[in-house]
């Protein structure tokens, strides 16, 4: 396919894998890509230059041409797809050959820059710096565009481990959405998300360390590089969230992490409005006035929900109604006013008839909070996210 060609805008969505051409036409707009304006049944649409489109689109576009070619040139005695994985298994473009020696210049280039330097970490940050520029290395750059640091690191790992240029060739391939191509297979694939999915919560590295032991002990040859077991389990992880915190964490930390919440807007409360109480075991020991012996004693407060400000409180022996009453008393004095709420633990003195509403009608029996027209909320147990 030469460089001077125009492909159909739409074409090119279907390679992105994109809905629609949309994105497509605002990135003309901006001049990211170099088009032209042609005639449609009922408008006009976009052609695209094959050169100044993406490499990996680029890529995509050959192999779309070479497969065409083979299927109209030739009989074919076996299926196209198998010719590409027997007879043509090592061709290799022109356009990705080039891609493949430009990424060794710079993986190159960084090996002399290390040289100069005391630590990798040093001379891998300036060489990005360099690199990203676009002034270090001018027409591998405007070739290949701007890396990441990790980019970066999977192509020295690759090539210092075999020392062949065609390590660092494109492998672009075409995956069904949620599909994860990799050359792991599915043995391989199953012992280790056993480790990643283990109760005693593994690593990553410690779990490729542990699932390479266990095939070599099987006798499997070729093992791949630790950075492809990494790439599926970052893969696997982002797709199945839910297990990976099950199996590793917990039903609790499932809940916590998982399941659906709904959060509480506080920005809808005015200060007063609503109280939090709860008591606390202190971690000290105290003489106990009516033993004689010591003994932690025990706070009790009341949080203001809006301020944050713990607005009051009270220090007992125990956590009993009269340290619960007092500690109630010396908020509303604090506030000057009494709260329209109070969100409580389920503790029994919180629970006590003293506080909350029974079945009786007469006067007095009604509770505290009932009388001074508090509602009591109580929170839901065991539950860390209330």
């Amino acid at each position: 396919m030469k460089n001077k060609e125009y492909i159909d805008i739409n074409k090119i969505a279907e390679l992105k894998r994109l809905k629609s051409n949309r994105s497509l036409r605002l990135a003309i707009q901006k001049g990211k890509y170099i088009a032209r304006v042609v005639k449609v049944f009922g408008g006009k649409s976009y052609e695209i230059l094959y050169s100044s489109l993406e490499q990996d689109i680029q890529e995509k576009l050959q192999d779309e041409l070479i497969k065409e070619t083979t299927q109209s040139n030739c009989t074919a005695l076996v299926p196209i797809n198998n010719i590409n994985n027997t007879n043509n298994k090592n061709f290799i473009t022109e356009s990705a050959k080039l891609t493949a020696l430009a990424r060794v210049d710079i993986v190159k280039a960084l090996q002399n820059m290390r040289a100069k330097y005391k630590t990798k970490k040093e001379a891998d940050s300036i060489f990005l710096d360099l690199y990203n520029s676009g002034m270090y290395l001018p027409k591998i750059h405007k070739f290949i565009g701007s890396i990441s640091i990790g980019t970066l690191h999977r192509w020295i790992w690759a090539y210092e481990d075999n020392e062949d240029y065609r390590v660092l060739l494109p492998n672009y391939k075409y995956t069904k959405q949620g599909e994860y191509n990799t050359i792991l297979t599915q043995e391989m694939k199953d012992i280790f998300i056993k480790f990643l999915l283990h109760p005693n919560k593994f690593s990553v590295t410690k779990a490729i360390k542990l699932t390479q032991h266990i095939l070599e002990k099987k006798g499997i040859e070729n093992i791949p590089h630790i950075i492809t077991f990494r790439r599926f389990a970052e893969h696997y992880k982002k797709n199945n969230y839910s297990r990976w915190i099950l199996f590793r964490e917990g039903e609790k930390a499932y809940h916590d992490k998982v399941e659906a919440y709904i959060e509480r807007d506080i920005s809808k409360l005015e200060v007063g409005d609503v109280l939090i109480a709860d008591g606390h075991t202190l971690n000290f020991q105290v003489i106990n006035p009516f033993t004689g012996k010591p003994t932690r004693a025990t706070l009790v407060g009341f949080l203001d929900w809006k301020s944050t400000a713990l607005v009051g409180y009270e220090i007992m022996m125990s956590e009993n109604t009269q340290c619960i009453a007092s500690a109630l008393r010396n908020a509303i004095i604090n506030l000057g006013m009494i709260p329209k709420v109070v969100y409580q633990d389920n503790g029994r003195a919180f629970k006590a008839k003293y506080f909350q509403s029974c079945d009786f009608d007469e006067e007095g029996f009604n509770g505290i909070y009932a009388n001074l027209g508090i509602k009591s909320v109580f929170a839901k147990p065991y539950n860390a996210r209330a």
